[in-house]
C-alpha cells in the first residue's frame, strides 16, 4: 500500500536544470547561434550595398568620361567648320612679322579701330543675352562678318557681363574664320589678359597658338602650347594642345 505522504527527498520541482519559466536551461544555447545569424544577414546585405555602390560610381565615371569625350569630339567638329571659313582669305592680310602678340604675351596695338562707348549703367543680364545671343545666331548663320561687328560691340559696350568672356573668344574665332588673323591673334590674347580667370582661357590660348603657328611663329606657337598643358591639364584644350605640340618639329 503507497503512502501518500511518503517523502521522496528533499528534491523540488520543478527538477534543476529548468528555468524559472519552466524551460530548460539548455534552449539558451540558441541564442548564440541566432546572434551570429542576424551578424551573418547584416553583413551580407552590407556586402551587397557595397557591391552596388561600386557598380553606381562605376557607371557614373564611364558617363564623365564619355561625356568629356563628346566634349571634346563637339570643340573640334566646330573648329573644323570654323577654320574652313578662312580657305579664301586674302593672304595680304596677315603679315607675319612680329606675329599676333608682342613678346609679352599682351595683344598688338589696336590703334585705329572704333571704340564705342562701354555701358557704365546697372547691369542687365536679360538684354546682355539677348545682344549675345543674337551675335552667336551670326555664327550659326555663318555670317561672319556681321558677327565680327556683333560680338566687337558687344565686348566694347559690355566689358564686365558674364557673357564677355565668351563674346572676346567667339570674337576672335569669327576672325579666324574669315582669315584675319592678326585680329584673331588679337582677339584670342585679350581673352587671357582681360578676363584670366574665364573658363574660355584655355581654349583662347589654345587658338591662339594656332594662329601664330599659320604666321610662320613656330616658337611662340610651342611656348603657348606648352602653357596651355602646364596651366590647364584637365581641359581638353590641354589635350588638344599636347596633340600638336608633338607635331611641331
Amino acid at each position: 500500500m503507497v503512502d501518500n505522504n511518503a517523502d521522496y527527498g528533499s528534491s523540488s520541482y520543478p527538477p534543476s536544470g529548468y528555468g524559472t519559466s519552466g524551460a530548460y536551461v539548455g534552449g539558451g544555447a540558441e541564442a548564440p547561434t541566432s546572434a551570429q545569424g542576424m551578424v551573418f544577414t547584416q553583413l551580407q546585405q552590407m556586402q551587397q550595398e557595397i557591391a552596388q555602390l561600386r557598380g553606381m560610381l562605376e557607371e557614373q565615371q564611364n558617363e564623365i568620361q564619355r561625356l568629356k569625350q563628346e566634349g571634346l569630339e563637339r570643340y573640334q567638329d566646330l573648329d573644323r567648320r570654323l577654320s574652313s571659313g578662312a580657305a579664301g582669305a586674302a593672304a595680304t592680310q596677315n603679315s607675319p612679322a612680329g606675329g599676333a602678340t608682342g613678346a609679352s604675351g599682351t595683344p598688338a596695338s589696336t590703334a585705329g579701330q572704333a571704340q564705342a562707348p562701354a555701358n557704365n549703367g546697372p547691369a542687365d543680364p536679360e538684354k546682355e543675352k539677348l545682344f549675345y545671343d543674337a551675335a552667336f545666331d551670326l555664327i550659326k548663320a555663318k555670317d561672319f562678318a556681321k558677327a565680327s561687328q556683333a560680338f566687337s560691340a558687344f565686348v566694347r559696350k559690355y566689358p564686365n557681363s558674364q557673357y564677355a568672356g565668351n563674346a572676346q573668344y567667339w570674337l576672335g574665332e569669327v576672325n579666324l574664320a574669315q582669315g584675319d588673323l592678326q585680329a584673331a591673334g588679337q582677339a584670342f590674347a585679350q581673352v587671357s589678359q582681360s578676363y584670366p580667370q574665364h573658363a574660355k582661357v584655355p581654349d583662347s590660348l589654345f587658338k591662339l597658338a594656332d594662329v601664330e603657328m599659320r604666321l610662320g611663329n613656330a616658337d611662340k606657337a610651342k611656348g603657348i602650347l606648352q602653357q596651355v598643358i602646364a596651366k590647364y591639364p584637365g581641359s581638353s584644350a590641354a589635350q588638344l594642345a599636347q596633340r600638336d605640340l608633338q607635331r611641331i618639329p
